[in-house]
């Protein structure tokens, strides 16, 4: 069968760098609007972001999924390198890029994040103008504070870690890095095995992915808070979630506090990793996000 949709290889500028990614749009007619995507934790453009990505087109949008900065085929140093920040600033520069292109001028720009993706996502939907609305599957709504407890005497340590790493990096050009996820988890950026039995096995681990983190990024990530911006979003906000899929107490704790336009979607999945490869929930969730996003 024909595949519904086209892809064609997209390129932007972000932080001096040149990042890659690939742009979704339907066969039959123009896109109407557009979706940035960003994924979860290391990941890269041909996994959950680019599924959904595909699947929005497969609705009627022009759907962007990049790698961000020190990832993939993108520019950037040390490699593998995770900062909230920079995905900010990454999706903000897409989103630029893609309204600079003849074809989408003036069309509206939504933005999608998956799993870890939705806390800087929907951060840069706030902030940046030329965004209407946030959609998040499976969001990680992290809780600086909260992070801080939970983890106890290791968050320092691991901060501390981050700090002499990128010290070290900055002196050397060398960046230290661990796995992201191994088969029994240890020193590793993602120990649970859920994590493992996606990016470890070729369930997940697409050629362009690298199984591996930068571990001066620690001193970005643990800090790292989006539970504040439910009390200050003021764009529209979806949220799809499980009661399986990671930390769904932050997901409704972020949906509780938003106080413009919001809906949600609870769907019973396996755990968290099934959102990006499972039909059964790509498909009712692309469904709802794309309905949100014609609507908003």
């Amino acid at each position: 069968m024909e595949a519904p949709t086209t892809q064609e290889r997209f390129t932007f500028t972000s932080g001096g760098e040149s990042l890659v990614g690939n742009l979704f749009q339907p066969k039959d007619g123009a896109a109407t609007a557009l979706v940035v995507t960003t994924g979860p934790f290391t990941s890269v453009k041909e996994q959950a972001a680019g599924v959904y990505a595909e699947a929005l087109a497969e609705r009627g949008f022009a759907a962007l999924a990049f790698d961000h900065r020190c990832f993939g085929q993108s520019g950037g140093e040390p490699r593998q390198f995770e900062s909230p920040a920079r995905r900010i600033e990454d999706i903000r520069n897409a989103a630029a890029a893609l309204l600079d292109d003849a074809r989408f001028a003036g069309l509206p720009v939504n933005g999608l994040g998956v799993c870890y993706g939705a806390g800087p996502m929907a951060i840069a939907v706030h902030e940046a103008d030329s965004f209407t609305a946030f959609a998040g599957v499976a969001g990680v709504y992290t809780d600086g504070a909260q992070t801080k407890a939970v983890m106890g005497e290791a968050y320092r340590r691991a901060i501390d870690r981050a700090r002499d790493a990128e010290r070290r990096w900055k002196e050397t050009g060398n960046a230290e890095t661990i796995p992201a996820v191994a088969p029994d988890g240890g020193d590793v950026a993602m120990p649970l095995r859920e994590a493992y039995e996606f990016y470890g096995t070729p369930r997940g681990a697409v050629p362009n992915y690298s199984n591996a983190f930068a571990v001066q990024s620690w001193a970005y990530t643990l800090p790292f808070d989006v539970i504040y911006l439910r009390s200050e979003m003021e764009k529209p906000a979806l949220i799809v979630h499980s009661d399986k899929a990671l930390l769904p107490a932050l997901a409704r704790r972020f949906y509780d506090g938003l106080g413009a336009a919001k809906e949600a979607l609870w769907l019973d999945s396996v755990g968290q990793i099934d959102f990006y490869d499972d039909a059964k929930l790509i498909d009712p969730a692309a469904d709802k996000i794309a309905e949100w996003f014609k609507r908003v």
